[in-house]
């Protein structure tokens, strides 16, 4: 006898049901987790994708980025520098503190991770429809825009 999950069924308009799209975008960002960040951790990829996006930070801001502590976060930093993707700048703001920049090499290999990420969402797409691919872009799209007004503090939580 066969099981079925009726909270994945789709309504009949063709549409992902309610319950069913946090799923898929789950699925959707452990995919583009399978490109491998290798050499790093996904806690050290994490604190690169942050120095990355807020160039300059201290020690603390990052840990409290990250959802850690300044000592875990200060050896994650260790790892990150002995592979030459970090920098330890001295602060303009504070003779006492530390800026935390990426190096180029860090850079570089943020670049080439993210290529490799779109090559493989590149390869899946090529094989939907173009109607697949206009839904899915309208989607993601209004997604984007809410979750960032969101971030601003702009929309209705």
């Amino acid at each position: 006898m066969e099981t079925v999950n009726r909270s994945r069924e789709q309504p009949g308009d063709g549409t992902a049901g309610e319950s069913e799209l946090p799923d898929l975008l789950e699925a959707v960002v452990e995919r583009m987790r399978e490109v491998p960040p290798r050499p790093l951790s996904n806690a050290q990829l994490r604190a690169v994708v942050a120095l990355d996006r807020h160039d300059g930070l201290n020690l603390r801001t990052l840990a409290e980025l990250l959802g850690s502590t300044p000592p875990l976060t200060s050896r994650l930093c260790d790892r990150l520098e002995a592979v030459g993707f970090l920098e330890r700048l001295p602060s303009a703001r504070d003779h006492r503190e530390l800026t935390l920049r990426l190096s180029e090499r860090g850079r570089g290999y943020l670049r080439e991770l993210r290529a490799r990420r779109r090559e493989s969402v590149r390869s899946v797409l090529a094989e939907m429809t173009p109607a697949g691919r206009a839904a899915l872009a309208r989607g993601l799209r209004e997604y984007q825009e809410i979750a960032t007004a969101r971030e601003r503090g702009d929309g209705p939580r």
